[in-house]
């Protein structure tokens, strides 16, 4: 371990193997903390490159508690985080107005640590039960249209680092590697990624499988849409370049690109509750709604062959309907 550490201080790579052994080692608790802590902070200092990223994926996956929902037709709405932007939950809401229209959603996700609010304090703190039941996932897929993995208790690997982490207060390789590690692999993954290069790396990994993906950056360094710049998109039919006023046509709501301040999220997470409710009750800003409804509207155009036209409507549909906010209602009751 102490010549890894070296190397990768000597801004040297990993090989695929290499970069597998760590974690398969974490899991072990061969490493130490203070070696652990020096691995995942390192990638702050440059991306981890495509074989390094494929061999912690694969130690991940093949460690992870496993649960199969190959049957579904569901998608993961997803993103790396370390943005420092302090949006709301933007992704986390196109989830439940993507279910509201009837397709299935498996959602995976943490505490926040880079962030204020990520996902897992949202849902936990209005009153989710986290399970790694398949059965009681399943029951929620089925009945509701979502679930909710939460990422600790499918990798028991994060657990040594989820304190760690929220001191540092930074983003980690564990950002880059979070929505890539879904235990359910679910045929389509919406992946919002806050840098560019990272985004490449995504892409070439992506060509190797067999998922259903779409890999978005924002150019002003947004891991979603977010109508403030033009975005970059990158799935298994190339790479597409969306200038922000072809995104705003297709809701025909705003002329110009949106104020970066209007996406500003809570303080702290009962702030972000409160945001995350209004904005599901149909009582957000134009700017909220519009936003959480584009991401909606590509994250449905993945799963689809409709026009994004046709998706947009169906994603405010859900979302004035009511239809939205009912899905997160049944999910908590369940």
């Amino acid at each position: 371990m102490k010549r890894i550490l070296e190397n990768l201080f000597l801004e040297k790579t990993l090989t695929r193997k290499e970069a597998k052994n760590i974690i398969i080692e974490l899991s072990k608790g061969k490493i130490n903390k203070t070696q652990a802590i020096a691995i995942i902070t390192v990638y702050n200092m440059r991306n981890p490159t495509l074989e390094e990223l494929i061999g912690f994926r694969q130690a991940f996956m093949e460690l992870c508690i496993k649960i199969n929902f190959s049957e579904f037709n569901a998608i993961d709405i997803v993103g790396t985080g370390g943005d420092k932007k302090n949006t709301f939950n933007i992704s986390t809401l196109a989830c439940f107005i993507v279910a509201g229209t009837g397709e299935k959603v498996i959602k995976h996700g943490s505490f926040g640590s880079s962030s204020i609010t990520g996902s897992s304090n949202l849902l936990k703190g209005l009153g989710y039960h986290f399970t790694n039941n398949e059965e009681k996932l399943r029951n929620q897929l089925e009945k509701v249209g979502i679930c909710y993995l939460h990422a600790p208790m499918f990798h028991p690997v994060l657990n040594s680092f989820t304190e760690e982490r929220k001191r540092l207060g930074i983003k980690t390789i564990f950002n880059i590697l979070g929505p890539i590690i879904n235990p359910a692999n679910p045929k389509n993954q919406f992946l919002g990624v806050n840098n560019l290069e990272t985004s490449r790396i995504y892409y070439y990994m992506y060509q190797n499988t067999d998922n259903n993906y779409s890999i978005v950056h924002s150019l002003d360094g947004y891991d979603e849409v977010t109508l403030t710049n033009d975005t970059k998109f990158y799935s298994s039919r190339g790479e597409q370049y969306f200038s922000v006023e072809k995104l705003l046509r297709i809701s025909g709501k705003f002329k110009k690109k949106i104020n970066p301040n209007e996406l500003k999220g809570g303080k702290n997470t009962e702030e972000n509750i409160r945001i995350f409710i209004k904005i599901l009750s149909g009582e957000g800003s134009s700017v909220q709604n519009e936003v959480s409804l584009i991401n909606a509207t590509f994250a449905l155009s993945l799963m689809n062959k409709d026009s994004l036209e046709n998706n947009y409507d169906k994603a405010k549909q859900s979302l004035k309907s009511g239809k939205a906010k009912n899905i997160l209602k049944k999910l908590l009751s369940l």
